[in-house]
């Protein structure tokens, strides 16, 4: 006879790293089973722990493991899995895994596949943007394949343009041109690159906007046709357009132009038919215009400081949702509180270039109390393979204003110790104290302006950290304990934390309208 258990729902995470206990956490508080997948390089890694069940997808190479869309299903049948969360990067925005999900029976935590395709293609989510009403940077469609006709069409828009690829995303197949001799010469780089990257070479125009800031706002739509915005995030301090420091909300965008941006999302996601969480980017011009520029139709990395400010837990909100729950709130009800700042820890190198990193955690401390949450995918003793993203931890600070969570990650950032590794730590100590970033005035183009790799931490600040290095070595060679657990608790020598953490954490995020599933 069946058990009361074998009816609860059973969630693969098909993901890794931090996003993978996230959501695995996340999970737990519904009640959920879980159930987490590796490669042989994440064999021992946090996430395969932590889950009820672990499987082995395959070796290590992504395309042998977290992409493969075959051993993935094999294992979700195996594991009678009743829904699927791709959490984000791999398979997250991919709609034949959508779609072969479906087939297998499985719920896709995450929009229906028309939606991620209508938003995977950049021209046609330009298309559908323009049909939405939502402002648009001047620009083409998908270019032929003759030079003249992009020469003509950038002249038409005006330089400098960017050459961008339709299926592009993460920087990837972009470049900036300023005259008709460097956007010659570009193209084919650009379709050379977009091709190897997404399997299509199609790239069209955009008019670059200068020193713009990024912004997104946060949307969540039910399948009955309602859908609410969630504030923005400001994104702009970027590397290789590559995102490493978000806050919410934007320090300079003003009620009125949240109010029009976020109504701009949520006509453009429920003119779709959007479901489950998903974020529309904007870039943010220096005259105050905003303009679409993709909409990302997953769970973002920066998620936490909306669930900071806002209280709502996306993730179960993902949950909740999937199971074809109605939004529980109405946009009046969704309420902003005091102001969340995010950074990502990364394997890499500030002073190289950001040059990826890998190899042992030999020891690891995460920086605690009032106001500071910890995402983390890694302990001491961890490897960091060479084969996927660099990411190894997200810090978020929450304060009352932005220059408490401001000084809240700075006391954070002292207190954050990795040794073993290269990590961009110094960057982002650096970072936090600019003047530039305290007075709010930010650009997507401030580190290449302001960041030098001579600004980062002097010997002084250095001497201090080898220091602290030297008394955690210590304390473990003498019996103490290894370091915390990404939610806070002690892990003692010999065991990692099972179990997610979680507690009385201001940031903790609040879900009144839904209440807690029982475990039955």
């Amino acid at each position: 006879m069946a058990t009361s258990r074998s009816k609860r729902p059973r969630l693969l995470v098909a993901n890794r790293g931090e996003i993978a206990l996230r959501v695995i956490r996340g999970a737990r508080d519904e009640g959920w089973e879980t159930i987490a997948v590796y490669s042989q390089a994440d064999r021992r890694a946090l996430h395969a722990v932590m889950a009820d069940e672990s499987y082995l997808l395959g070796p290590a190479p992504s395309a042998e493991s977290y992409l493969n869309i075959p051993r993935i299903l094999e294992v979700a049948k195996q594991a009678r899995a009743t829904h699927l969360h791709p959490g984000y990067g791999f398979l997250s925005e991919n709609a034949s895994f959508a779609d072969a999900c479906a087939e297998a029976g499985i719920i896709f935590v995450g929009p229906p596949p028309f939606a991620i395709r209508s938003m995977g293609d950049k021209v046609s989510a330009r298309e559908v943007a323009r049909h939405a009403g939502v402002p648009l940077i001047p620009g083409t469609n998908g270019l032929s394949a003759d030079p003249r006709e992009a020469a003509a069409k950038a002249k038409k828009i005006g330089y400098p343009v960017l050459i961008k690829a339709a299926l592009g995303g993460g920087g990837k197949g972009m470049r900036l041109v300023r005259s008709r001799e460097e956007l010659l010469s570009a193209l084919e780089l650009t379709r050379g690159e977009a091709g190897r990257a997404f399997g299509n070479d199609l790239v069209y125009l955009e008019r670059a906007v200068e020193r713009p800031r990024h912004v997104e706002i946060q949307v969540l739509c039910d399948a009955h046709g309602n859908g609410i915005q969630l504030g923005e995030r400001e994104c702009s301090i970027q590397r290789r357009h590559q995102k490493l420091i978000e806050e919410c909300p934007s320090p300079v965008i003003s009620a009125e132009t949240r109010a029009r941006m976020g109504e701009a999302a949520v006509r453009l996601a429920v003119g779709i038919g959007y479901q489950n969480a998903g974020t529309v980017e904007f870039l943010f011009a220096p005259g105050g215009e905003f303009y679409f520029l993709e909409m990302n139709t997953r769970l973002q990395v920066e998620h936490p400081v909306t669930e900071a400010v806002t209280g709502i837990d996306l993730v179960r909100a993902q949950l909740r949702l999937a199971c074809g729950e109605r939004l529980p709130w109405t946009q009046e009800q969704v309420t902003m509180r005091g102001h969340a700042i995010e950074c990502r820890i990364c394997a890499e190198d500030p002073a190289k270039d950001f040059l990826p990193a890998s190899g042992r955690i030999l020891w690891q401390r995460l920086p605690q109390g009032p106001g500071v949450r910890n995402d983390s995918g890694f302990e001491t003793g961890s490897e960091v393979p060479v084969h996927y993203d660099s990411m190894l931890a997200k810090l978020i600070s929450w304060g009352q204003t932005r220059e408490e969570a401001r000084e809240r990650m700075l006391r954070a950032l002292a207190e954050y110790t990795i040794e073993g590794i290269a990590t961009n730590l110094s960057f982002h100590r650096w970072a936090l104290r600019h003047p530039e970033f305290i007075a709010g005035n930010l650009h997507t183009g401030f580190i290449e302006e302001q960041f030098h790799s001579e600004d980062l931490e002097g010997p002084e600040d250095a001497d201090i950290l080898a220091r602290i290095a030297a008394v955690a070595a210590h304390l473990e060679r003498s019996g103490g304990v290894l370091g915390t657990a990404p939610g806070g608790e002690t892990i003692p020598r010999g065991g990692a934390a099972r179990a997610g953490g979680g507690s009385a954490d201001p940031l903790a995020p609040r879900m009144s309208p839904w209440k807690r599933r029982g475990r039955s």
